[in-house]
């Protein structure tokens, strides 16, 4: 049978069935989907691929999904560093956004974070900023997943002036990108601290009718959980919670701040948690109590959140943290074992989306995207089990092939579809202006 592309490789980690690692066998992969995993053998017994991938020393893992980012933030990337959250967004953030945020901006800083997401293994982006129709035009042209965040407020900005501004425009790019083959959509109200509860009444009607889920920044400081209880004598949870928007469709992002009845109350809701554990610590807003909330059976994902407070896009940097941080956090060094840790940055987040059909994990019938790690590199030798060393020793130098859809976007560290040097030059010439006093 002709297919193709094969891709032969030292060891296959395809996240479902979990902890499995397949030694010297193929993917086999036809019009963008994997048709076959088997040994590499048999794989050229079997079918002859058009083209074939020989990568004996490396891993194959399924893209990553950064489940929570702001990708054009990249341009505001180490701005203002050190500083606690409100302090950073109210005094630095928000005013540099009202300063240079525009469609121009958007399209180079998502350009910026689109090469560093792929050369770093990451395939799939769940986004939340201002224009997302020009995110949405990038990722399409640069062929990576993405799902695109339809932005609320309560107050006006360069985007929309008002919540019902935001939910008709979203609602018009929703209807606009419904048949792209590599987008989503999600409602995504900034937080609840920025959206009053009308606002969020209509969104649930819409994400209802249309099938959509909902992605909201919820209980990311002690001080906001503490603003909300003085001005409306509940939680934000509890208040989400009354309004109806915790459900399958729901995903909470950063939860630092959670007891054990609220652990309890969000398990029962079916809603997920999108965990971002280095903008968390570097912004020092808490730990979200991971170990817990797996073990009450919360679907956890990973999210980079945006390079302003990060200040990186780096999936794999982000899964080790995240894994060590459960650790630390809860005292107990079995908490989020390696392959939980990768199911988290692939498999969870694509649930999350309600993508987990298409992809995830190197599942037969799924979307083929696939990420290629050399493991002969000095700093992961010597090599035990491959899964633990792409978890706790791997950088993101070391993703030397990516494909999304079975397109290939990442050869050899080389990005098949972005200028570097055309980037870099945007990059600095954003650099020079928002630098200039």
């Amino acid at each position: 049978m002709q297919v193709d592309l094969i891709i032969q490789a030292g060891w296959i980690i395809p996240v479902e069935p979990a902890s499995v690692i397949y030694e010297n066998h193929s993917l086999v992969i036809d019009k963008g989907r994997i048709i076959d995993l088997l040994d590499s053998k048999q794989a050229l017994q079997q079918y002859q691929p058009h083209s074939l991938q020989v990568l004996d020393k490396h891993a194959l893992i399924p893209g990553l999904v950064n489940c929570h980012s702001h990708a054009a933030m990249t341009l505001l990337s180490g701005l203002a560093d050190d500083l606690p959250l409100m302090d950073w967004l109210q005094n630095h953030i928000w005013p540099a956004e009202q300063k240079w945020v525009s469609e121009a901006f958007v399209r180079d800083g998502t350009d910026l974070a689109i090469a560093e997401m792929l050369r770093g293994g990451t395939t799939c982006f769940n986004d939340m900023y201002f224009f997302p129709e020009v995110t949405a035009q990038q990722a399409v042209l640069h062929g990576i997943r993405a799902n695109i965040g339809l932005i609320v407020f309560d107050f006006p900005t360069i985007w929309a002036e008002h919540a019902d501004a935001y939910i008709a425009k979203g609602l018009a790019l929703h209807d606009e990108l419904r048949h792209q083959p590599l987008l989503s959509t999600s409602f995504a109200p900034h937080a609840p601290y920025t959206v009053s509860d009308e606002p969020l009444r209509k969104l649930l009607t819409f994400a209802d009718e249309l099938n959509l889920t909902i992605h909201m920044h919820v209980h990311e400081t002690r001080q906001e959980v503490e603003n909300q209880i003085k001005q409306t004598g509940v939680t934000p949870l509890q208040r989400l919670n009354e309004l109806g928007l915790l459900s399958p469709g729901f995903m909470g992002v950063h939860m630092t701040q959670l007891d054990s009845e609220e652990i309890a109350a969000y398990a029962a809701s079916g809603a997920h948690i999108v965990h971002c554990p280095e903008s968390n610590l570097k912004l020092a807003s808490g730990f979200c109590p991971v170990a817990a909330c797996l073990e009450a059976g919360i679907n956890v994902a990973l999210g980079t959140d945006g390079s302003a407070s990060n200040n990186d896009l780096d999936m794999l940097a982000e899964m080790r943290t995240a894994a060590l941080l459960a650790k630390g956090v809860s005292g107990n060094a079995g908490a989020v074992p390696a392959a939980q840790a990768l199911q988290m940055a692939t498999l969870n987040g694509a649930r999350a989306l309600g993508l987990d059909d298409e992809i995830g994990s190197l599942s037969i019938g799924k979307a083929a995207d696939v990420v290629a790690i050399d493991l002969s590199e000095i700093e992961t030798q010597p090599l035990f089990n491959p899964l633990s060393q792409i978890v706790y020793a791997v950088s993101r130098q070391q993703v030397q092939h990516v494909w999304v859809a079975g397109r290939h976007l990442l050869d050899k560290r080389r990005l098949t579809g972005i200028d570097l040097a055309e980037l870099q030059a945007k990059v600095q010439s954003w650099q020079s202006r928002i630098g200039t006093p």
